[in-house]
């Protein structure tokens, strides 16, 4: 079964990146320009999601809606892997329970190997 990777960015050329990158390998991607909550998240019901810190328009931080996910009971036991510039990202993503971080501008041989690490 082919495992979805849901990508949460405001930044179009990254999303378009990120859907090159995973579709080349095999995975069915799903792409949001805008925030989610984890209830949104629970419906997609992604095996992985990669999530912005900081998207604009958007009420609420990549980590705090991390924080979301991984504190509702359908969504907790669905990776979650903060991408972000920000300098703090690795604090970020252990204060918000993220299974892991990228940090941008990102290696894509990294990426995809942490992304197949965790997937596996």
């Amino acid at each position: 079964m082919t495992k979805r990777i849901l990508v949460i960015d405001d930044d179009e050329d990254i999303l378009s990146i990120f859907n090159i990158i995973f579709e080349d390998e095999g995975y069915e991607v799903i792409l949001s320009n805008t925030g989610t909550t984890a209830e949104e998240v629970l419906v997609i019901h992604p095996d992985l999601v990669l999530l912005d810190v900081r998207i604009k328009g958007f009420s609420k931080t990549g980590d705090q809606i991390c924080n979301e996910i991984k504190t509702l009971a359908g969504t907790r036991n669905i990776p979650v892997i903060l991408v972000s510039a920000e300098l703090d990202v690795p604090s970020l993503a252990r204060e918000s329970g993220a299974d892991g971080y990228i940090r941008k501008p990102f290696n894509i041989y990294q990426l995809v190997s942490q992304v197949k690490q965790i997937l596996n």
